[in-house]
């Protein structure tokens, strides 16, 4: 068990779930390492973590794939990653 407790919001479980269904395996498998990775350190790893500037400030993206980002907020207070999205740019925001 890692030392961040993951939570995915209902638009970001939506969004995994339209990646399952879209079987593009190197997606699925991406995200499935991002989120297990994400419990053990979630500045560091797959998918060139990267924090996030101006209106989107305390907010991190990892790359999927060329069009998708899985975009989340560490709360170190309370030792949790949430995931908010896992479809899209962030720029689309």
């Amino acid at each position: 068990m890692g030392k961040f407790r993951i939570e995915v919001t209902a638009e970001a479980q939506t969004h995994i779930s339209k990646h399952l269904k879209s079987g593009n395996q190197s997606s699925i498998k991406k995200i499935a390492k991002i989120l297990e990775e994400l419990a053990e350190n979630p500045f560091e790893g797959v998918g060139k973590p990267e924090a996030l500037k101006h209106e989107l400030s305390g907010l991190w993206s990892r790359e999927i794939n060329k069009k998708d980002r899985l975009l989340y907020r560490v709360k170190e207070e309370i030792v949790t990653v949430v995931v908010i999205s896992a479809m899209g740019h962030y720029s689309d925001r």
